[in-house]
């Protein structure tokens, strides 16, 4: 992170020094070059910005690429091991297998296209790339019929909303993990009651650490967030998330 200061310090510096002599020394020979050297440092600057931008966006696309390319190949890989199951009950002629096999399939389409109907781009690639970037939780997401969180929400509550789940899901995936091996399923469900949206997160296992960590993260998501989070029952490792409507017209057409 130095490096980001550095070029900023060094430009001060020399605009800095420029100031100085040019207010102590009356020359206008000299003030002339000391305001070309400093617009000659000052467009440097700006060159330099505009490269290192161009720099981090070219790295920013690069790990989105590589992210997609490696989600795309686990969908394949999946589709591929669907496709041996079928064909092996083909050739050994079990019949009465391949109806539960196709509806399995049927499930994960559906899934994937509830997942991709959700309105939010943000959310939809973190949903759609979480099995590739995260192996210590098995996510399992449950949507309901036709929801469209693009429609339901301003682009700075879906932004906090995605932020809210994100921490939310990394809160349950870092706590109480199996010492075996064992990953843990976390089931969210993302529905709309009335004029809210609501994401429910439950865990399956024993609770261990849990509860004590579901309420500080409560705490810390409620601090100055329009997110609502709450613990459906201190009993068991669930809690929910809830975010108010603000495109009230979409949600009245909805009800």
């Amino acid at each position: 992170m130095k490096h980001r200061f550095t070029m900023p310090a060094i430009v001060l510096t020399l605009s800095f020094v420029c100031m100085v002599i040019i207010y102590f020394v009356q020359s206008p020979l000299v003030d002339l070059i000391l305001c070309i050297c400093m617009l000659v440092v000052l467009f440097g600057y700006v060159g330099y910005i505009q490269r290192q931008a161009a720099h981090e966006r070219k790295v920013l696309l690069e790990s989105v690429q590589r992210t997609a390319t490696s989600t795309l190949s686990h969908h394949r890989h999946d589709w591929m091991n669907d496709l041996q199951i079928l064909y092996g009950y083909i050739q050994l002629g079990k019949i009465d297998k391949l109806a539960s096999c196709v509806e399995r399939i049927k499930g994960r389409m559906a899934v994937d296209s509830k997942i991709s109907g959700l309105g939010i781009p943000s959310l939809v690639f973190y949903l759609q790339s979480f099995r590739e970037m995260n192996g210590s939780v098995e996510l399992v997401v449950d949507i309901e019929d036709n929801l469209n969180l693009g429609n339901l929400l301003s682009s700075d509550d879906a932004e906090k909303l995605t932020e809210a789940i994100i921490e939310t899901v990394r809160a349950f995936q870092f706590v109480d993990r199996s010492t075996w091996g064992e990953v843990p399923q976390l089931r969210m469900s993302l529905y709309r009651e009335s004029d809210e949206v609501l994401v429910r997160f439950d865990r399956e296992g024993p609770s261990g650490k849990m509860e004590t960590t579901l309420e500080r993260h409560i705490d810390e998501l409620m601090s100055g967030k329009r997110v609502i989070a709450e613990q459906v029952d201190p009993k068991l490792s669930s809690m929910r998330l809830r975010m108010p409507c603000g495109n009230i017209n979409e949600v009245n057409e909805c009800l």
